[in-house]
């Protein structure tokens, strides 16, 4: 029969590649994929280096004066506190949770992961009006202590607290997903030598969390870096309030592209800081047997303090928040708000839930490209993939908005639009769970595939998917959870009448209409609350051995 010697000379092609007889290249379509998906991400930095040549040189002489270098110190400086702050919260949760016998860890697995679905802003505004100089806390304090102001938190350390906590979740969920996939068999090697429990963490469970932390930390800077609703709620002054403030009170947008231009600036910077922390690092069981269960190291002396620590994350970045919107909504149910309308809900789940999957689906090749196909070529790709992520919301918005009406005018102000902005500005959130599972599926298991003569596709499909499906699953979490926040792309680039829970908040928070604001913030902390809960419950299933 033919097919017999066919599949003998594929088997033997990859028992050469298995022996190192040859390179492995990437097949051509995964390369035309991951180049399509690099050059849609690069529109809208066209789009500014457009409008940025066509500038004069009073435009221009923008970049060199003393405000503009300031706010690209201040950026970058809250950039930085914010990630080390989110680290400094989300690593120790995810171990706490995951690998101790921490009293109800499963709760607290899930209300660390939580604050990720309160939007920046509503955080800013739920810090400010119970922690403010007159807020909840100061009237509760004026009766019997007679307090009649509280120092003011805005500014620097408003903007990285409001930051910090609802975006370590980034953190935690990438680096819980990496404890979990880890062989345990090396933390054993390491107490059978004789290390501590801390040792042991320090010296070969850390190091191998790194690219975890690294892909948590990027999620973290480059949100923080396109921010704008909680740095203009606590009036800090950064690059994205310049070019907000550009775009509306100028006709001329070359300064604003000017600026935008720096900010992708600060994004290489962050990219390049990632690849330098991130490394050569791979990591994936060893071994061809079944996986050994995690054991749950005993806190001892320690139980109180970290149920504590647990407990004041919780209490501050979820339960603070939460309170004051229901303290609003009860206000305005009282008053008679208005009710938030369900099609404002049911548009918020459509385009968000669009988007999560079309982002998953060009993720896909940038990952594979990164976590087996190493090289130049995949570095240039992944990179430029990522570039949108670090742009404003509102300057991805007017690059579509410019495109659209110049070459493709039936497009402009249609759902297609919004999805396609959620996918420039949110790849990252999808690729970067995806290619940290890919990389904890051993190259070995792809060989043995090929080896037994099936095709790449076969094997990608029966042995990679399956094993790469977790990370695929929190990318779209991910995703779907930062789409219902998204508030500037959905504000310009949605159809006429087309209403979204997330322009319905700001709505009634920038008229001051704080009940009106608090139905439709309830409604969509709810909505985003769900898909959460179902990943958390799929992950802790699969770590207790189907146990929910």
């Amino acid at each position: 029969m033919i097919s017999a010697p066919l599949g003998r000379g594929r088997r033997a092609g990859a028992v050469a590649r298995l022996r190192g007889q040859g390179p492995r290249r990437p097949p051509l379509a995964l390369r035309l994929s991951g180049l399509a998906v690099a050059a849609l991400m690069v529109v809208p930095l066209v789009y500014l280096v457009v409008r940025a040549w066509g500038g004069d040189s009073g435009s221009w002489e923008l970049i060199l004066r003393g405000r503009t270098v300031w706010l690209a110190l201040r950026s970058a400086g809250l950039a930085a506190a914010v990630t080390a702050g989110a680290v400094a919260l989300g690593v120790p949760l995810a171990w706490l949770t995951t690998r101790t016998d921490l009293p109800g860890r499963r709760a607290f697995a899930v209300a660390a992961a939580l604050p990720l679905v309160i939007p920046s802003y509503i955080g800013a505004f739920a810090i400010l009006s119970a922690l403010g100089p007159r807020g909840m806390l100061q009237e509760m304090l004026e009766g019997p202590l007679g307090v009649e102001r509280l120092p003011d938190i805005s500014g620097f350390f408003g903007a990285w607290l409001a930051l910090m906590l609802f975006t370590y979740p980034y953190v935690f969920l990438t680096v819980a997903a990496g404890i979990r996939g880890l062989d345990p068999s090396f933390e054993d090697a390491g107490r059978a030598l004789g290390r501590s429990p801390w040792g042991v963490f320090r010296k070969i469970t850390l190091p191998l969390l790194k690219p975890s932390i690294a892909a948590g930390g990027l999620l973290v800077a480059l949100y923080t870096l396109h921010d704008f609703g909680a740095v203009s709620l606590m009036r800090f002054s950064v690059f994205t309030q310049a070019i907000y403030l550009q775009y509306r009170g100028s006709f001329d947008r070359t300064p604003a592209a000017i600026l935008s231009l720096m900010l992708a600036a600060l994004a290489v910077g962050v990219l390049v800081l990632e690849q330098s922390a991130r490394g050569r690092a791979r990591y994936y069981r060893s071994g061809s047997g079944s996986k050994k269960p995690l054991g749950r190291l005993e806190l001892g002396r320690w139980k109180l303090p970290a149920v504590l620590f647990c407990s004041a994350v919780a209490g501050v970045a979820l339960v603070l928040p939460l309170s004051v919107i229901g303290f609003w909504l009860l206000r305005g149910l009282a008053a008679g708000a208005p009710q938030v309308a369900w099609s404002a809900a049911g548009a918020s789940v459509l385009v968000s839930a669009a988007g999560a999957t079309v982002a998953v689906g060009a993720a896909l090749p940038v990952a594979l490209l990164a976590a087996r196909h190493p090289g130049p070529g995949s570095v240039v790709t992944e990179r430029l993939a990522y570039s949108g992520y670090a742009l404003p919301g509102i300057v991805v918005a007017l690059a579509f908005v410019f495109m659209t009406t110049s070459a493709v005018p039936w497009l402009y102000q249609s759902l297609p639009l919004v999805v396609l902005a959620y996918v420039v500005l949110f790849l990252p959130q999808a690729a970067e769970p995806l290619r940290a599972a890919l990389l904890q599926v051993g190259p070995r298991i792809e060989e043995a595939g090929r080896a037994l003569g099936r095709s790449r596709r076969t094997v990608f499909v029966r042995l990679v998917a399956p094993l790469a499906a977790r990370g695929a699953l929190a990318g779209a979490a991910l995703v779907f959870l930062t789409a219902m926040k998204e508030l500037p792309a959905t504000l310009l680039l949605r159809p006429t009448g087309f209403e979204t829970l997330a322009t319905r908040v700001w709505t009634g928070a920038t008229a001051g209409l704080y009940s009106n604001a608090a139905v439709p913030a309830a409604l969509l902390i709810a909505i985003s609350t769900v898909p959460l809960y179902l990943v958390a419950r799929r992950v802790e299933a699969e770590a207790g051995g189907g146990r929910p």
